[in-house]
């Protein structure tokens, strides 16, 4: 397999992440889709591991490791279990990064140890029930009242949701400011009229609990503004640039684990005499399906290596993500295809990657936002 942009220090960490996964991982991965649970006594493990806090520096309890070795975690967990792998991306790309990026001296030492070393989960509480994509269109409010704030927001589709304990919530602290008066407050489970809604039944992802996330006249303190007043979408869109990466190494560990399947079942299941790679028509599609596969790693390692070397990063991960996304969708259907009836039946892994590959293509904005924001880009 050609992994372009790595070296030494990242095939090292690929097996040990492997390795990982492999044992600890694999064998409750169907367990956990079926019964839609998250397996703590794996995050557990995953937090002393480093795998939540992959580039919070050391001295914050995280790796200290470069975007190019985030990817490959999330690549690597995501090849066995995309919902854990969506979890760990969301967490520390749009979750402790922005802490990271944004928060001041004390808000680095009160949150991002407990979220780098996996003992508190952060969310991204940005979409509403009439507020997805149009991030600016959203009505949750955080008011100023003596030294706290006072937040109500009805946030859906919460990524973690169900387990997290710090949540960055977008909000408007000046509605009259319109797109300028949005901020982000960051609310902790536990806070009075803090309300965790119930868990969402999803065709995917099934073992990453996602629920709403509601606030009802919840007093946070005034020190819990991230940035900077009416800096909210700016710390959104440098969130969304390194989740987007983080979510196209999802999408490419979901299309590695279905090719790798397709192979498999191929050489092993025989048809008019012969195995099923012996077939034309099969060998075109498992062509195909590496194709996509090695070219979806090229555009994700390179907007990881982009991002390593701190230049502008939105078109690369928008571009990764996009096509690591259709990318997986593509090659998760052939998988299916080539075990015929029993790629539709739970009994094989496919079926839990075709599921688990459609959302790929909607979260962290739709194939349609990353088309205009690749657009935008080139057309300057």
């Amino acid at each position: 397999m050609t992994e372009p942009f790595i070296d030494a220090k990242h095939r090292v960490l690929r097996r040990s992440v492997r390795a990982f996964c492999e044992q600890e991982l694999r064998p409750i991965a169907a367990e956990i889709d079926q019964e839609a649970r998250f397996p703590w006594e794996v995050a557990e493990q995953m937090g002393r591991l480093g795998y939540f806090g992959i580039q919070a520096p050391p001295e914050l309890g995280g790796a200290g490791l470069d975007t190019l070795s985030y990817a490959i975690i999330i690549e690597e967990v995501s090849r066995v279990s995309a919902a854990i792998g969506l979890c760990l991306s969301v967490h520390n790309s749009v979750a402790l990064f922005p802490i990271l990026a944004f928060g001041s001296a004390e808000q680095h030492r009160r949150w991002a140890p407990l979220l780098a070393r996996g003992e508190r989960i952060g969310a991204f509480c940005l979409t509403e029930p009439n507020a997805g994509s149009d991030a600016a269109g959203i009505t949750a409010t955080a008011l100023p009242d003596g030294d706290h704030w006072v937040v109500n927001a009805n946030k859906v589709f919460v990524t973690n949701g169900g387990i997290a304990d710090i949540c960055l919530i977008f909000a408007r602290t000046d509605p009259a400011a319109g797109r300028k008066g949005i901020s982000v407050i960051v609310a902790e489970r536990g806070t009075p009229g803090f309300v965790v809604g119930d868990l969402e039944d999803l065709c995917g992802m099934r073992a990453n609990p996602v629920s709403s996330i509601r606030l009802y006249d919840s007093r946070v303190p005034r020190d819990h503004l991230l940035g900077k007043a009416g800096q909210g979408l700016a710390i959104g869109l440098a969130a969304l640039d390194t989740g987007r990466i983080g979510i196209a190494a999802q999408a490419l560990g979901i299309a590695q684990a279905a090719l790798e399947e397709g192979v498999l079942y191929a050489r092993q299941r025989q048809q008019f005499g012969v195995p099923l790679a012996r077939h034309q028509a099969i060998q075109m599609m498992i062509a195909d399906m590496a194709t996509q596969v090695d070219a979806a790693r090229m555009m994700v390692y390179r907007a990881a290596w982009t991002k390593d070397q701190g230049a502008p990063v939105s078109r690369a991960a928008a571009q990764a993500k996009l096509f690591a996304a259709e990318a997986a969708g593509t090659v998760t259907d052939l998988a299916v295809q080539i075990h015929g009836g029993y790629g539709y039946s739970k009994a094989y892994a496919v079926e839990r990657f075709y599921r688990d590959a459609r959302v790929t293509r909607i979260y962290e904005g739709t194939s349609e936002v990353h088309r205009t924001v690749i657009a935008r880009e080139v057309l300057g």
